[in-house]
């Protein structure tokens, strides 16, 4: 069934204080998405970011991000009073997010937060912990000690609490108790909000696709209560990282520096932390994008210490046989691949043998350094078309920085012109592509420039701070983008 949908992620929402919440904003935009005939919101990983304020790097793949918990719902629960959230400074421009501003504000609020949550705990909180027991625990335990040690990374914590010795970590628990339960709360909070979030999406026939990245990060309760799992030295460092080779974009390829794997150890217990993991995103979201597909069939890795990734290898990852265990155990699951960048015999046979659809990036069908692919007239029904993703330069922005021979190929393939708006004209060629789903950013419905991208690869301090302007969902946009639905066949057709 032919369907679209658009990317915006939560933190790019003009929520009050300083950050896009899940609250009244994300209620419009929802709102927005129904009257524009769109059948899906997609976001960005909604875990906690750590290391460069990257979704993508992030304390643990399980918990939510404590600062999409949208203060005025928290106001309305007597959590907190709106004066007490407006005595905090939450940043000069609207249009951006300072990370460094809410780390220190924002849980400076939650302690008060907490301070009256135990006072009156909810009926459903200790149901709640139970639920979530197989990660919640060691996460808020983790968190708690890194507060502990003054956010350093638990390789550098004391060696008992770094190889969790029984004895340590008792004490800790002990030790640390009320932190753990601010955690937990925490995370109560974020699940609440967000099941009332999605209920409400569902109730505008609206379903939310997910990210979930590949690899976690290495300063995460992830690797520090799962050591066994992943690629590690007898003193717990990495032995080999991830990342990507050097091409055609990067002489020196992409070091992410994420540990990798044990794709062995994980079979004997039949990938149990992965359908663990693939079920939790399965309840959080309606569909699973799964980050960097690719690596389940080969995956870079690169010698721990490196500088660049020139030195790294490629290795045999799990294939089909993860994929035949999830479905064994979960059922055929909801889930889109990402399947992009130097692609195999293998990986095609892996994307076409687990059923998922793959992606096409508009945006690279008029590189030269790729292939034909991703131009339209190849593709199949069964894929999810996007112009660009979190990672690439709005439409706008690539039409002013992308090579000139590669800007007037678009412009003769998709009849392009300035009068229509670049825009408009490459995001007409998604939604009119035989593609199942079509994917557009919110950027891009905007004719936003290079200054709103999301993120720019292997650079720090500039990326995922972008946020709409407050009055961006006119009534207009809504009734033009309906319209271009009908003319496409992409209109929903409900109940879902």
């Amino acid at each position: 069934m032919r369907s679209s949908g658009v990317l915006m992620h939560i933190s790019s929402l003009p929520s009050p204080y300083g950050i896009g919440t899940m609250g009244k904003e994300a209620r419009k935009f929802v709102d927005f998405l129904e009257k524009s005939a769109q059948s899906y919101w997609q976001v960005l990983p909604v875990c906690p970011t750590s290391y460069g304020d990257s979704p993508y790097q992030s304390f643990s793949a399980f918990a939510g991000n404590p600062y999409l918990i949208d203060l005025n719902l928290l106001i309305k629960d007597h959590l907190l009073t709106k004066k007490e959230c407006e005595s905090y400074h939450w940043g000069k421009k609207e249009q951006e997010v300072d990370y460094g501003l809410l780390y220190q504000n924002r849980y400076r609020l939650f302690r008060q937060v907490y301070a009256r949550f135990k006072k009156k705990t909810p009926d459903d909180y200790e149901w709640f912990c139970q639920q979530q027991k197989e990660w919640l625990f060691d996460y808020a335990l983790f968190m708690a000690l890194k507060d502990q040690n003054e956010g350093v990374e638990w390789t550098k914590w004391e060696p008992d609490l770094k190889f969790r010795k029984p004895e340590a970590m008792e004490a800790a628990r002990s030790r640390l108790k009320e932190e753990i339960a601010f955690y937990c709360m925490l995370q109560y909070l974020f699940y609440r909000q967000w099941e009332q979030l999605k209920e409400y999406a569902h109730g505008k026939q609206v379903k939310i696709i997910g990210d979930t990245p590949i690899y976690v990060a290495m300063d995460s309760a992830d690797v520090w209560a799962n050591p066994s799992l992943f690629y590690l030295d007898e003193n717990l460092d990495p032995i080999d990282v991830a990342g990507c080779p050097p091409d055609a974009f990067s002489d020196d390829g992409q070091l992410w520096g994420n540990p990798l794997f044990r794709w062995d150890v994980m079979k004997e217990d039949g990938y149990d932390w992965w359908i663990k993991r693939v079920a939790h995103m399965a309840k959080l979201f309606d569909v699973v994008r799964i980050d960097h597909f690719r690596g389940f069939d080969s995956y870079y890795a690169i010698p721990y210490g490196d500088v660049n990734a020139k030195a790294g290898e490629w290795r045999k990852g799990p294939g089909m046989d993860l994929f035949e265990a999830i479905e064994r155990k979960l059922g055929k699951q909801e889930i889109i691949v990402e399947d992009l960048g130097f692609l195999t015999e293998s990986v095609y046979k892996l994307v076409k043998d687990s059923g998922f659809p793959g992606m096409k990036l508009i945006q690279f069908a008029f590189d030269s350094r790729e292939d034909g692919d991703y131009l339209l007239h190849n593709y199949q029904n069964h894929c999810v078309v996007y112009t660009g993703t979190h990672d690439n330069d709005t439409i706008m922005g690539w039409m002013k920085t992308a090579p000139k021979d590669s800007v007037k190929f678009a412009k003769e393939y998709l009849r392009l012109t300035k009068e229509e708006g670049y825009n408009w004209g490459m995001m007409k060629g998604a939604w009119g592509s035989v593609a199942d789903l079509a994917v557009v950013t919110m950027q891009d419905l905007l004719g936003l420039g290079s200054k709103a991208r999301m993120n720019t690869p292997s650079t720090l301090g500039c990326n995922w701070k972008w946020r709409m302007q407050q009055d961006a969902l006119s009534p207009a946009l809504a009734k033009k983008i309906r319209g271009i639905m009908q003319l496409y066949g992409r209109i929903p057709k409900h109940p879902f």
